[in-house]
């Protein structure tokens, strides 16, 4: 048996690993768990920004900032201001060296390799007695690689040569493979603060023990971590929160899903072979749960459309998802939200409410026309779509959170304060099992819950001064929009 030790109250982490038969290794608990339980937590071993965001997100604690503050010598690095900078120059410093000789820096990849293989050199691969497992022992597949994939590791392994500095010690290149490929199917997509949108990748060797399964028992969130306080003593690291989502018994397995389970479970299969090299034999996978509703169609008085109609709406529906990304990468928001129309004039006949294609139309509507302000409209889209996906997720998933808050932002804007404060409650209960208390997504939903609260006991006292109070307001200050913030693409 491994134990993990947490290193805040020095209480043990109710984990142990154990022999989880084909699938390797796993984590199982020690004690019972409840919803919203912290099972473990666990800092990065080594964590990077993405390239695409390397300007716009802090490298110490993967906020997105307006205006960071750049490291003056490698000028690559951007930190919210010098308290971050000053907690991240341990991790930096190597890599801030390494940029300024070569005079630019690499792809993420080789960048978290380095770091990876730079925090090994100092601390050794084992880092702490919390840690359950080294580097050396997790899985890399290279075996099980095309080899396509091959061939772009190796171009990898090679950035890596030109960017590994000569002073450092010497690596094999048998290692250095084993590292990218275990980066390949281990690395975690960190979010930003708002958990809007994944802005960099991060090696967490106990969440690498955790297993796949499609309806899993646990969720991971990112905690950035607080680095305000004047007194360092007092920062914490950006860690992973594994959160229970329900009770979990003694002896059971933890489990998280790999891939977003808003895909019929051949896809999904096929997702996870692609990516991480297994099969799933989940019983969602192996006994296709929910593939019904997610490829439903309209049920009129017993009546169906024909296997032909569905299958022209389907291909239609396709093109047009393509149709709508290429308008939303070039910003063409009106055009987004015509295409978006036209699909759904052709899909409502046809789809039930739980049908994927629907929804993805629906998500996108009601997101892009939110932008537009135009709230009315986004609002009734979001209803639908959270009607669709509540009869999918698992009640406590975070994504299912995520959008029944945004989907009460754009009902709050629109002026439907009623039920946009059930809906901001709804999404309340589920994020503070998913999130916790203290994550910068619940404070800020816990702010708008008393805003609406207060909203909707004016509207019920008198819907007259409250739509009149609220006509002044909005003629003096522009609303924001909801939601996730949608940027053009040059």
């Amino acid at each position: 048996m491994l134990w993990g030790v947490d290193r805040v109250d020095g209480k043990m982490d109710p984990v142990e690993v154990f022999a989880a038969g084909e699938k390797g290794r796993g984590l199982r608990v020690t004690k019972e768990m409840s919803a919203g339980d912290v099972v473990f937590a666990e800092a990065s071993f080594a964590a990077v920004v993405f390239d695409s965001l390397s300007l716009q997100v802090c490298h110490s604690c993967f906020r997105r900032q307006a205006n960071p503050h750049r490291c003056a010598q490698c000028k690559f690095a951007y930190y919210c201001d010098r308290t971050c900078q000053r907690a991240a120059w341990d991790e930096h410093k190597q890599e801030c060296s390494a940029i300024k000789k070569i005079g630019k820096a690499p792809n993420e990849n080789v960048r978290l390799v380095a770091r990876i293989l730079w925090r090994i050199q100092k601390d050794t691969g084992l880092v702490s007695d919390a840690q359950l497992t080294t580097l050396d022992l997790l899985e890399d597949h290279l075996s099980k690689m095309s080899p396509e994939d091959l061939k772009e590791l190796k171009v990898d392994v090679q950035h890596f040569y030109n960017y590994w500095p000569k002073k450092s010690k010497p690596v094999g290149e048998d290692y250095v493979s084993h590292l990218f490929g275990v980066i390949n199917c281990n690395g975690f997509t960190l979010s930003d603060q708002r958990g809007l949108q994944a802005v960099g990748v991060g090696l967490f060797p106990n969440l690498c023990l955790v297993n796949h399964d499609c309806w899993p028992n646990c969720t991971v969130i990112l905690n950035p971590g607080n680095q305000t306080a004047l007194d360092a003593s007092f920062h914490s690291k950006r860690r992973i929160e594994l959160r229970a989502l329900g009770k979990i018994s003694e002896g059971e397995e933890l489990t998280v899903s790999y891939v977003d389970f808003l895909n019929v479970s051949k896809d999904r299969q096929r997702l996870l072979k692609q990516q991480y090299y297994f099969d799933c034999k989940c019983e969602h996978c192996t006994s296709g749960i929910k593939d019904d509703l997610m490829t439903a169609v309209r049920d009129t008085d017993g009546h169906k459309p024909s296997a032909d109609v569905v299958k022209a709406v389907t291909d239609f529906s396709l093109q047009a998802l393509v149709k709508i990304e290429e308008a939303r990468t070039k910003g063409n928001f009106h055009e987004v939200v015509k295409i978006c129309r036209e699909s759904l004039e052709k899909q409502d006949p046809v789809f039930g409410g739980t049908n994927l294609h629907l929804l993805r139309v629906l998500s996108t509507a009601s997101e892009v026309l939110s932008f537009l302000q135009q709230f009315t409209e986004a609002a009734g889209y979001a209803q639908r779509m959270v009607d669709g996906y509540t009869k999918l997720y698992h009640p406590n998933n975070a994504q299912l959170g995520m959008a029944i808050m945004r989907a009460g932002v754009t009902h709050w804007h629109a002026g439907l304060i009623e039920a946009a404060h059930g809906l901001i409650c709804s999404a309340y209960a589920i994020l503070i099992i998913t999130h916790g208390a203290h994550h910068p997504i619940t404070k800020d939903l816990e702010v708008i819950r008393t805003q609406t609260e207060m909203e909707l006991c004016l509207f019920k006292q008198n819907e007259l001064v409250y739509r009149s109070m609220r006509e002044a307001v909005l003629s003096d200050k522009p609303m924001m929009h909801a939601g996730e913030q949608i940027k053009t693409t040059s």
